[in-house]
């Protein structure tokens, strides 16, 4: 047999030696830190369509044969992503409940990555998960929720509302749900039908099926109806039903609006139902020392679901969800095949959530929240409240904007021509339909970056600030922006001999809810 050399280092066509490392680090960095001082002067987005972003990407392009320079893909790459993408960093970008990410965030996850723990169990991650621990503790004190609470990070709000919902089912089943299956236990979970779409999803994957959510009607400023909670309850334990879990909103998608929580927790404790609490977006602002009253019954629910990638400012991915009993969710999830042999002195998430794999998502939350302190998290929070209440005072100065609600950031508003008479039966098709293509043409344009909320049947734009570059400058030049534009949509679409009547009266229809 020939001779066979020994390998002292096995050559690999990933390794980068440090020197190329470091070269390529520099650069791009450089480059990144020159995108986020141009994102104020580019637009939100290209406002491009499906087959042009495909076109530059060369989407049908084959795999290649053969390796390429990374300091080309990192180049190709950037310029990809900075030339084609929507940003949420952008100081004009309030469509969802998205925010601008921090800086150190980025950093953070790269550290995150360079390391590669895997933070399922202990032994491999030893100190991540200690970080983890820490970090979901700090967000506990944050929210004032019992710092003893079990919690995990996990990918956004859907997701630990899940693990929230699993814990519930499995700590009200009154049997062993996990061997036996759901099969017969009627059991029933209810929520305002403001609720995020999260509320099906859960109800499919744990088996109780949608037809088990109980949606409950809102007040006009869009909170649940505690007297109509009440009655279904009632109704469904005549019926033999097994009423589980109550789901409070704390901020809805659609307008912010926060359910009255401490009247939940009441009628939970009355009923021995899980209070679940969906704070996705607005949960963070029971930090504030003004803090909407409702919010202060926070710290009484079973779980809590929060978002640090929307209040918080850390880059996606960043879910948490939270469990005033910590044995809930060993309870929920945990299993010991004999190929595990990680053992207990320590926590190991894998035994908390649906995942073993799991990435460092803490480290980016855990570096924000020591860079900033409580202080600078309440001060960025309350800044973009004020920013909301801002765009909302503004609306009634400007003949032809309608203002519609306002609570925690998020304000909703509309476009109606002077001369057309809102709420009249031909009147409110077309301006469901005017504000329709008026949104689109802001979202394309690039200047700024809208969403939509349907108030009380009524198609309104709608305004989240989560973002701690947007300045009052940018909130001003929001309400001329959209009459200029409105009036030009409406020159091109009002029908021929729409009736006119009487200008629109600029109060909101609805009270503003804090």
């Amino acid at each position: 047999m020939p001779e066979q050399k020994s390998q002292v280092k096995r050559e690999s066509p990933l390794e980068l030696s440090s020197d190329r490392f470091r070269e390529l680090g520099y650069q791009l960095i450089d480059r990144i830190a020159a995108f986020l001082d141009s994102l104020p002067q580019r637009p939100v987005t290209p406002g491009e369509s499906p087959a042009a972003v495909r076109q530059a990407l060369a989407a049908e392009r084959p795999l290649p044969q053969q390796g390429e320079d990374p300091a080309l893909l990192l180049s190709r790459a950037a310029g990809l992503l900075f030339d084609h993408s929507l940003f949420n960093g952008h100081p004009r970008f309030w469509g969802y409940v998205t925010s601008s990410a921090a800086p150190l965030g980025a950093l953070g996850e790269l550290l995150a990555a360079a390391v590669n723990p895997n933070v399922g169990a202990w032994p491999l991650s030893p100190m991540a998960s200690e970080m983890e621990a820490q970090t979901v503790r700090w967000i506990a004190e944050l929210l004032h929720y019992p710092a003893g609470c079990g919690g995990l990070f996990v990918s956004g709000g859907n997701m630990a509302n899940f693990v929230c919902f699993l814990a519930a089912r499995q700590a009200k089943a009154g049997c062993d749900l996990r061997k036996a299956g759901v099969d017969g236990l009627r059991m029933r979970a209810y929520c305002s039908v403001e609720t995020h779409t999260w509320m099906q999803k859960a109800a499919d994957i744990a088996g109780l099926g949608t037809d088990a959510v109980r949606w409950i009607a809102s007040d006009h400023e869009g909170r649940v109806d505690v007297q109509a909670l009440r009655r279904r309850i009632l109704s469904d334990l005549e019926a033999g039903e097994k009423p589980a879990l109550v789901v409070g909103n704390a901020g809805t998608v659609s307008t912010g609006a926060v359910d009255p929580l401490p009247e939940l927790a009441a009628l939970c404790r009355e009923f021995d139902l899980w209070l679940h609490v969906d704070g996705a977006y607005g949960g963070f602002a029971a930090a504030l020392p003004d803090a909407p009253a409702a919010l202060t019954a926070l710290c009484e629910a079973d779980s809590v679901a929060v978002d640090p990638h929307k209040w918080l400012y850390a880059p996606l991915e960043a879910g948490c969800a939270l469990v005033r009993d910590p044995g809930r969710l060993r309870d929920a999830f945990a299993y010991h095949p004999p190929y595990y042999h990680f053992g207990d002195a320590a926590t190991n998430y894998f035994d908390l959530g649906p995942q073993n794999s799991r990435g460092f998502r803490a480290l980016k939350v855990w570096l924000a929240l020591q860079h900033v302190g409580r202080a600078g998290c309440v001060e960025m929070i309350s800044q973009d409240i004020r920013l909301a209440e801002e765009l909302f005072a503004q609306i009634p100065e400007y003949p032809g904007l309608e203002a519609f609600t306002r609570s925690l950031s998020i304000a909703t508003f509309r476009f109606v021509p002077p001369d057309l008479e809102p709420d009249a039966a031909a009147v409110e098709p077309y301006l469901d339909q005017l504000n329709g293509e008026l949104l689109t043409r802001l979202q394309n344009g690039g200047e700024v970056y809208l969403s939509n909320a349907v108030i009380h049947g009524k198609f309104a734009l709608r305004a989240c600030i989560v973002n701690f570059r947007t300045s009052s400058a940018d909130i001003r030049a929001l309400p001329p922006l959209v009459v200029r534009i409105g009036k030009e949509v409406d020159a091109e679409l009002r029908p021929a001999g729409l009736r006119t009547g009487a200008s629109i009266s600029n109060p909101p229809s609805n009270p503003p809810v804090r």
